[in-house]
């Protein structure tokens, strides 16, 4: 059994590494601190693990971190780089959900996130943690900068079309570099959960609105992303949204395809790519995808599209910011760290309605 850690499991991401992590055949949760909620049962403040999760919060300074074989970071960013030196010298491996092992450039994590990187030396080994393109780094890993959200999505989506081994076959370039778009939107619940005023209820609810549209966090993440799978600079406009519902990001890519293309069949691209993949469905030519059919789950659905009398290839993407935008993908990384099933304990089918 694989002995596993949270640090800061009382967020949205955490409660769902509980929820994923309770049904794992091959975990045995062995800590979970918060330190306001120290002593408190978990079932007490999220009831759905009644019966499932039979820990209490404990104090970060208490638990038995450094007994794990792996410790989760569920928190805000900083926290990780802070602890990671003492963990990883008692041989912990690390997964960070926030930020702080995303950006290989320490002066582009200080200039969007506002503060100091203290541990490049860690940041210096960090693996980028999306399976569909570092799997077998990943697997020798022993600190994991997970993905963002949105950066998974629009990372995903693109992927193909910038492999360079379908550039090199079709003798150049795809689509233009210099003019991608994502136009993503994204449920509350990515804020994360607390108290703020943009994600109230009377604030979100029958409302649609454009966010960080002068630059967001994600942007350097993706656009480093994009520029190591094909190998040259892209130039990405990147606009989140916020949309009233609970869960779950849509997000609508766009790409000029380049001269030499315009004859490829991108469906047949994308199948071909993900064919292998467990977790990314390319659906059926035609789709539509909804945000609902990847509730709760793992997969990420993907639908391409050639507007009629149109050079522009557009690329429909949802997932679940909470499972394969964050915390299911936190599980399939681990997974692959400790040689299991890349899909122990993420078979869970999407939820419906």
């Amino acid at each position: 059994m694989i002995k596993v850690g949270i640090v800061g499991g009382t967020g949205y991401t955490g409660v769902e590494l509980l929820r994923l992590l309770s049904q794992h055949p091959h975990v045995e949760l062995v800590a979970i601190t918060s330190r306001k909620e120290s002593g408190m049962p978990v079932a007490e403040m999220f009831p759905s693990l009644r019966g499932r999760v039979d820990l209490a919060f404990t104090d970060p300074a208490s638990a038995p971190l450094a007994k794990c074989d792996v410790v989760f970071f569920a928190t805000p960013h900083g926290v990780a780089m802070a602890q990671a030196p003492e963990l990883l010298a008692a041989g912990v491996r690390l997964i960070d959900l926030a930020a702080d092992f995303r950006l290989k450039s320490t002066a582009e994590f200080e200039r969007w996130y506002k503060m100091p990187h203290s541990c490049p030396e860690v940041l210096a080994e960090a693996v980028y943690g999306l399976p569909e393109v570092n799997r077998e780094a990943i697997r020798r890993a022993r600190v994991i900068g997970l993905p963002g959200c949105y950066p998974t999505s629009v990372q995903l989506g693109f992927l193909p079309v910038l492999d360079p081994e379908a550039a090199r076959v079709a003798g150049g370039d795809l689509v233009e570099l210099d003019s991608l778009i994502a136009d993503c939107k994204s449920g509350a619940s990515g804020a994360g959960r607390k108290a703020e005023v943009g994600t109230l209820l009377a604030e979100a609810s029958d409302n649609f609105r454009a966010y960080s549209v002068a630059g967001h966090r994600h942007l350097p993440e993706i656009r480093q992303g994009l520029e190591a799978v094909v190998g040259k600079p892209v130039k990405l406009a990147f606009t989140p949204h916020l949309v009233p519902m609970i869960r779950g990001i849509f997000s609508t890519l766009y790409a000029r395809i380049t001269p030499r293309a315009r004859e490829l069949d991108f469906q047949a691209l994308y199948e071909r790519r993900f064919a292998a993949e467990p977790f990314v469905d390319v659906m059926p030519a035609g789709s539509a995808p909804e945000t609902r059919s990847v509730r709760a789950s793992n997969f990420v659905r993907i639908a391409v599209h050639r507007p009629p009398d149109s050079d522009l290839l557009m690329v429909l993407v949802v997932e679940d910011n909470l499972v394969k935008g964050a915390s299911g993908q936190g599980v399939q990384v681990m997974n692959l760290m400790f040689g299991l099933p890349e899909d122990a304990g993420l078979t869970q089918v999407p939820i419906l309605p």
